[in-house]
């Protein structure tokens, strides 16, 4: 924004101080004058002239006195109202030197602002803490562009591959061909379908409606009950009725990526998914459990980061993108909800969802 400009806040300080300083020394002048005035010192004669009392040699010296007085005032509320003002706004120059150097893209300089807590501090840290979030989130989208890339990449390579072995080799089973680029080709689809998914959900873009968790939980276990049947998966489900605000395409996102999160990553055989709502007094929730392979806190704490899985890389029908819990974490993100991810002592892991209460 342009503008015009103006004085320092330095110099308007430093004006201040000594406008404040002029006004009490009048004051004070003004004060000793009503004081000379009941005292009888000062008087006016009958022209109407100010006169003092034959041998008050204090009143004679008063009047020039007081100019002298006003003067020094004003050279020392000026002298002093600018150091004072400099050594308040060192802080603030500090914070300026910082943001600057954000606006050139150095978000790891951190101002520290030493001494107690006052407004000042106050700000410093938060600018602080500003700049900490947003180093982390500069940092997690690149991390996010890069692996995205590489996603990207690996399908559009293997076309390239399939389409150049098609070309130089006639006799080459062309329905084998066209079979895994159409594989392939979903692969691709699919990953760029979540990435949009998941810039929607970030960017909050959605109608907010009251939506019942349960319903959206039996809405995503019906459909993918026939890829649990596949894995030999068993779902069982449970809950109350748990009414929360949102929007119900994203949320059937989110249960959905869940439930076949934990069909996926589970036992070869015999393994089960736990689907369950329930109600608290302000909140609702929604919890996903599944038996499986055991995992740490630290390797569960990662499974939120865009392209993380569960387990090593698996290039299944149904492996997924990546993409999954990170879709999951910014639609709870968006809702204003909590995801908490714990390992379970006997393998897999419980998903917790939790959004505001409805009711």
């Amino acid at each position: 924004m342009d503008r015009q400009p103006g004085l320092s806040v330095r110099l308007k300080l430093t004006l201040s101080y000594a406008g404040f300083l002029m006004v009490a020394g009048f004051l004070l002048i003004a004060a000793i004058g009503v004081f000379l005035l009941r005292k009888g010192w000062l008087r006016t004669n009958a022209e109407g002239a100010w006169t003092v009392t034959p041998g008050t040699d204090f009143v004679r010296g008063f009047a020039p006195m007081a100019v002298a007085v006003m003067a020094f005032l004003l050279a020392f509320g000026l002298l002093g109202g600018w150091i004072l003002a400099g050594r308040m706004l060192a802080p603030l120059t500090r914070i300026t030197d910082a943001t600057r150097r954000a606006t050139d893209g150095s978000l790891s300089h951190r101002i520290q602002l030493p001494g107690h807590q006052d407004e000042f501090r106050e700000l410093a840290d938060a600018f602080d803490m500003m700049l900490a979030r947003l180093e982390a989130h500069v940092a997690e989208q690149r991390r996010f562009a890069a692996n995205a890339s590489h996603e990207l990449r690996t399908p559009l390579s293997i076309s390239k591959t399939l389409l150049e072995v098609a070309r130089t080799d006639p006799n080459h089973d062309t329905g084998e061909v066209i079979d895994r680029l159409h594989a392939v080709n979903t692969r691709a689809i699919d990953l760029t379908e979540a990435l949009l998914l998941l810039s929607r959900a970030n960017q909050r873009s959605f109608t907010r409606e009251e939506v019942d968790l349960s319903l959206v939980a039996e809405e995503a276990t019906e459909t993918l009950l026939p890829l649990a049947e596949k894995h030999g998966v068993t779902i069982e489900t449970s809950g109350d009725i748990a009414p929360t605000i949102g929007s119900p395409a994203l949320l059937l996102q989110l249960t959905t990526n869940l439930v076949h999160n934990a069909i996926v990553h589970n036992q070869p055989e015999q393994g089960t998914v736990w689907v369950k709502t329930s109600v608290r007094p302000n909140t609702v929730v929604l919890t996903v459990e599944n038996t499986g392979e055991k995992l740490t806190p630290e390797r569960v704490s990662t499974l939120t980061e865009p392209f993380q899985r569960g387990t090593e890389r698996i290039h299944t029908d149904h492996a997924g993108v990546g993409l999954g819990l990170a879709i999951v974490k910014t639609i709870t993100q968006a809702h204003d909800g909590t995801l908490t991810l714990t390992p379970r002592s006997a393998g897999g892991i419980r998903i917790t969802v939790e959004l505001q209460n409805a009711v």
